[in-house]
């Protein structure tokens, strides 16, 4: 087994990303594949709550980083479903707590025991951002349509391309084919 890294990210906060990122790591499980998700989101972590394991966290990914626990220990099993794990993001330390080096070589130790490691990304262009890209294999980008949102994917998606990442998939969200008929809403 060697897994695949999927970073889902976004310029823009409040897309979907962390939703997105759960329940494709929920469908992917549900077939048989072997999940781990990582919440790459610093500081501000709630993939956790998503996937209903927020009072399970003893470690996180930063605790990994640091070398306060293993990496086994920071993992913590769905509770409906054996196939899928979590790793959090700390809670209380900021995105240059983790590097770019950190992540690939975290993702590395785990693709040989999951056959998907999806990782959930901050909003925005820093850091956290370069963080999540270095150990992608596929990179989703996530927007909606506003007109906001499409400009910062296209400027995720220029930014993805020139890591040499891509090219990036794009899940449109909160798409209302009706409002896009009526000329209310962007079309694709």
């Amino acid at each position: 087994m060697s897994g695949k890294v999927v970073t889902v990210t976004s310029g823009k906060g409040g897309v979907g990303k962390t939703t997105t990122t759960a329940n494709i790591a929920v469908a992917l499980s549900m077939e048989g594949a072997k999940v781990v998700c990582l919440d790459g989101d610093i500081g501000l972590r709630n993939l956790d709550v998503i996937m209903g394991l927020e009072n399970r966290i003893v470690y996180d990914l930063v605790d990994v980083v640091e070398g306060r626990c293993r990496l086994r220990q920071a993992m913590i099993r769905d509770k409906q479903n054996s196939e899928l794990y979590l790793i959090p993001a700390a809670q209380t330390r900021d995105k240059s707590a983790v590097s770019p080096t950190d992540m690939v070589k975290l993702c590395d130790e785990l693709r040989p025991d999951f056959d998907w490691i999806l990782i959930d990304s901050p909003a925005g262009i820093e850091r956290g951002f370069r963080n999540v890209i270095a150990p992608a294999d596929i990179v989703l980008v996530v927007t909606n349509p506003e007109v906001s949102a499409v400009r910062d994917a296209d400027r995720i998606i220029g930014l993805v391309e020139s890591e040499e990442k891509g090219p990036a998939r794009l899940i449109i969200n909160r798409l209302n084919p009706s409002m896009v008929k009526r000329g209310e809403m962007l079309s694709v």
